[in-house]
């Protein structure tokens, strides 16, 4: 038998399996953060047990060496990124209950930045946004990113590689949507070369937002931020 999520089945043969696999991290490490939804996710990406065992491995080494549970509001880079408005996680959520994580683009300068810090400041923001996911009902992510006012010195190509990398490796199944608000025309040769990074599935979650109409059929624009 099998389970149907987001149009990918996860067999219950596999996730027992792999449930008897993680009590043995369990074991090592109470404090593993992976609960029945996670494994499913980790499932649907990789495919197969072993693959999404090792992925989870993977991901609890990386958590623990890059220091995820210290990427709080109290952290100075966390707390320099988000007075600089560099990115939010919405108060309110979109249309079906997705938290959403709002960039807008004229805040970020790819020439006065530390790649390292911005990262981390990424990985905050999943983080909060994890955070507030009613899991049960939905467990993936709304991520809009505003082009008003964007310039190629807002394109930050190291950037998109490492969200992509984080979203695929350590936040598997979480991106629901990605909105691309306000783009300008010079935005199209940027996209040519993004868009190249991503697989079918992935990409197929990027939509290009023009008017109010197309956009309230993902979140009330009344949500998204006047003072950033």
């Amino acid at each position: 038998m099998s389970e149907i999520t987001d149009g990918k089945q996860v067999s219950y043969a596999d996730l027992k399996d792999l449930k008897e696999r993680m009590k043995l991290i369990s074991e090592a490490d109470p404090n593993q953060y992976h609960n029945e939804l996670s494994l499913k996710r980790y499932l649907k990406a990789f495919n197969t047990v072993d693959a999404a065992f090792q992925a989870i491995l993977k991901t609890n080494k990386w958590r623990n060496e890059y220091q995820v549970a210290t990427l709080n509001e109290d952290n100075i880079i966390v707390k320099k990124h988000l007075e600089n408005n560099k990115a939010r996680v919405l108060r309110h959520r979109d249309m079906i209950g997705r938290p959403v994580i709002y960039i807008p683009a004229r805040n970020h300068n790819v020439n006065d930045r530390s790649i390292d810090e911005l990262t981390k400041f990424i990985v905050y923001c999943l983080e909060e946004a994890c955070k507030k996911c009613f899991e049960e009902v939905v467990d993936n992510l709304c991520i809009v990113f505003d082009l008003k006012d964007f310039g190629l010195n807002c394109m930050d190509y190291q950037m998109i590689k490492n969200l992509i990398w984080l979203l695929s490796r350590h936040y598997p199944e979480r991106l629901g949507v990605c909105l691309v608000l306000n783009a300008p025309g010079l935005f199209s040769g940027c996209w040519a070369v993004i868009k190249g990074w991503l697989d079918e599935n992935t990409s197929s979650k990027v939509v290009f937002v023009s008017t109010e109409e197309e956009l309230c059929k993902y979140l009330i624009p009344d949500i998204l931020p006047q003072d950033m």
